[in-house]
């Protein structure tokens, strides 16, 4: 089964840095140690205040039942850290390792 990786790549508004910056390490510990999940955050060098998140799944079938797992800590987090973002939104990338 090939792997997946998905990114979320988004910047923020400056004012909402370091609210932002709690949020994520509140919400890397829950999918990493709740949700047992492959999961990073990276700022971009040279760009503060862009960001992307990567998860790592197995399959395409654990990458597809990601948002369906997601707990109600999980989801609220989610939302308060969509309210962080810049109006130009996030970009969502999925990529399928070749087998």
């Amino acid at each position: 089964m090939p792997k997946v990786l998905f990114t979320i790549t988004y910047g923020i508004k400056p004012q909402m840095r370091e609210r932002y910056l709690g949020l994520i390490q509140d919400l890397k510990n829950q999918v990493r140690n709740v949700a047992g999940k492959q999961y990073s955050v990276f700022e971009m060098k040279g760009k503060k205040n862009h960001f992307t998140e990567m998860f790592w799944t197995q399959s395409l079938e654990e990458y597809e039942a990601l948002e369906d797992n997601q707990d109600e800590t999980t989801q609220e987090l989610v939302r308060k850290l969509e309210e962080c973002v810049e109006d130009g939104g996030m970009k969502y990338t999925t990529l399928i390792e070749l087998e």
